[in-house]
């Protein structure tokens, strides 16, 4: 290349640098100083390393240094051998570094005691330093570590300014690459070929180039299959990383991925950079979307198992893993975009029961966004049943938003009568999906952010999760209801998470109109709520995947009724095609598809729950009594009796003693769920 060709690439180099003025001015002030030192830069694939290195170059140059350049992809092994002898003011650029193995094999302290004490040593791989510089006292003195990351939103824009991408184009373009460096010039080169637009959603073409860029190397497929699932998942373990990939052993995998330039770690786990993990996340989806379906489900599995056993705290990260799986949906992406691990929207705000000094916070923001009726109102609920506050708070300990749950099973007439949110409530639950002996009901009476109200943002987000988290661990509750002051606005989210709009709870405070949304936790329980979440997670149409229930909605009763209904399925013990039309057989104890098979299925349960009685010596004499009365059936109780030679007043003691044990053996499953 001849010098005046040179000449005019460096020029054109340098015109269309951006940013990076804090490691700029490091430089300029290491050139004009008089002692030497050593620069480490790393970053991933793509980050603008070279170019900065090309600066740096530009830099020494302009101070009278000698710049000498050495890449790691053409000097090799022998790259000892190309350090140049001692001259005074040089400044060595090594690139690519990574390709040469750990640093402190190949640039040695003798090799860097060679150079003069003035010179400049920059160094750039993708790798932090090895940790012998980052713990021994010479290396730590000596070395000055400059991480690079993505370019700020201003200087992205710059960027893409002198890469001749339209300003139209310019916030997608940086929503899509996160103000990476290459990433923003393959769009620019997209967008000059689609007539200056971007194509939405990122194309193949566009992806691919990115991850040529950012991924090389990958060993093999079962080390490809390792990245596309961290990629899926907010934060990878090693247990978590063997359930994706569904072996029995991937700590090899593990170890290959935290030792990647493009993985980052927090305290819970290791996670790709944002542009790596949309990339491979975009690329998988289109090249391989049953692979990609089925990352998620074994994710899905995965944290509904976690959830399980784990203790609070925990539970409401599994909660925050599970709902992250769900960032690409059109329609909760927006709400759960937050929960990213280098996301600091959440940042330290905190959730918590609220406490008495918190009441007149509340009180007054209520006020703020819904009236001083509703403030009023909010005041009595916190009197009448102040553990229902829930307070998010800020890390100075400030009210940042809050929700308000009323037990609806302790409402009584008075609180009908001060609250028409309530009275509303209560209404459509007697009237549509009663409650039981032991069975509770919720309302989201108030919930707000200080600053949006109700909409979107990260305390919304927080409320959201843990609204989920009480509903899922809060025993024996049968139904939720959530207000909304635009129910509308809420309608898509609603019905994606299973939430149906009920207009006869619907209440008026103010003048101002509230919407309500109920789910009935007994037709579609936690487990099968959180499988229906995760079908309608990848699915190309949510809404058609409809929840696991009976084809007859379970029959809502009482203790009473239960009761009655247990009497009359013994009398037609023996006939199963009349209880498949029982009252019983609409319990939730009983499933099934035809009404024999429900009528086989009430059959067995009862048969089932007098083997209990039978095993337990208590629970016999009553065992036997129901033996000849239904079991198998003497004819008459009178024959009965004769058979366990019993006087009829006795037996019809053990009998009823019976029926109310079977009763209430069969009602305690029925309250968890059959």
């Amino acid at each position: 290349m001849s010098a005046a060709l040179a000449d005019h690439l460096m020029a054109a180099r340098r015109r269309s640098f951006v940013g990076r003025r804090a490691e700029l001015a490091l430089f300029e002030t290491l050139l004009a100083g008089p002692d030497g030192a050593v620069v480490y830069v790393h970053g991933p694939g793509g980050v603008g390393k070279s170019t900065l290195l090309r600066q740096v170059a530009w830099l020494g140059q302009e101070a009278g240094r000698r710049v000498v350049w050495l890449d790691g992809r053409d000097a090799g092994s022998g790259l000892a051998a190309l350090l140049p002898a001692a001259q005074h003011g040089l400044v060595l650029l090594v690139d690519t570094a990574e390709v040469l193995g750990p640093p402190d094999r190949w640039l040695t302290e003798e090799q860097l005691a060679a150079l003069p004490g003035d010179a400049i040593a920059v160094v750039a791989g993708r790798e932090p330093p090895p940790l012998s510089w980052r713990v021994d006292p010479g290396w730590r003195e000596m070395v000055r570590t400059v991480a690079l990351t993505n370019l700020a939103p201003d200087e992205g824009r710059e960027l893409l300014t002198l890469l001749g991408v339209p300003a139209t184009e310019h916030a997608g373009a940086l929503a899509f690459t996160r103000g990476h460096p290459l990433a923003l010039a393959i769009v620019a080169d997209v967008c000059a070929q689609h007539d200056g637009k971007l194509p939405v959603p990122a194309t193949p073409q566009v992806v691919t180039a990115l991850l040529a860029g950012l991924l090389d190397g990958v060993p093999d497929a079962a080390h490809r299959g390792a990245l596309e699932a961290s990629a899926q998942v907010r934060v990878t373990t090693e247990p978590l990383l063997a359930a994706l990939l569904d072996v029995p052993d991937a700590r090899d995998l593990f170890d290959w991925l935290r030792g990647l330039s493009i993985m980052e770690f927090g305290p819970r786990g290791l996670y790709p950079h944002d542009l790596a993990r949309d990339a491979l996340a975009a690329e998988l989806r289109w090249r391989h979307p049953e692979r990609y379906a089925q990352i998620h489900r074994r994710a899905g599995a995965y944290y509904q198992a976690q959830f399980a056993g784990a203790e609070p705290a925990a539970q409401q990260t599994v909660i925050s893993d599970f709902a992250y799986l769900h960032r690409d949906n059109p329609v909760l992406g927006p709400f759960v975009s937050v929960l990213a691990p280098t996301s600091a929207a959440v940042g330290d705000l905190t959730v918590g029961p609220g406490r008495p000094s918190d009441h007149p916070t509340v009180r007054a923001l209520v006020e703020r966004y819904e009236g001083p009726e509703s403030g009023a109102i909010a005041a009595y609920w916190l009197d009448r049943q102040p553990d229902g506050l829930t307070v998010v708070r800020t890390g100075a300990g400030e009210v940042a938003g809050c929700y308000f749950l009323v037990a609806l099973e302790s409402a009584g007439a008075a609180d009908r009568a001060a609250d028409p949110a309530v009275h509303s409530a209560l209404s459509y639950v007697d009237s549509r999906a009663p409650l039981r002996a032991g069975e509770s009901a919720l309302l989201l009476r108030f919930w707000l952010s200080a600053g949006e109200y109700q909409d979107l943002s990260p305390v919304c987000t927080l409320i959201s999760l843990h609204l989920v988290r009480h509903y899922l661990t809060t025993p024996d509750l049968a139904l939720s209801l959530h207000s909304y002051a635009d129910p509308e606005f809420w309608a898509a989210a609603c019905a994606y998470i299973d939430l149906t709009r009920v207009p006869a709870a619907d209440f008026t405070v103010g003048g101002r109109s509230y919407g309500v949304y109920a789910h009935d936790w007994r037709t579609v329980p936690p487990l099968a709520w959180l499988s229906l979440l995760a079908a309608r997670e990848t699915a190309a149409q949510p809404l058609d995947i409809a929840p696991s229930a009976a084809p007859t909605p379970p029959r809502v009763m009482d203790f009473d009724e239960f009761s009655r209904a247990v009497r009359a399925a013994l009398h037609d013990l023996g006939r199963p095609d009349r209880l498949g039309g029982s009252e019983l057989a609409r319990s939730r104890l009983v499933s099934g598809e035809s009404v024999v098979a429900r009528g086989q299925a009430v059959q067995a349960l009862l048969k089932e729950a007098a083997a209990q009685l039978a095993d337990s010596p208590r629970d016999r004499r009553g065992y036997r009594a129901l033996h000849h009365t239904y079991l198998q059936p003497a004819g008459s109780q009178q024959r009965a009796a004769e058979l366990l030679d019993l006087p009829m007043s006795t037996f019809r003691r053990h009998l009823a003693a019976g029926l109310e044990r079977i009763t209430e053996l069969l009602w305690e499953r029925e309250l968890a769920g059959g």
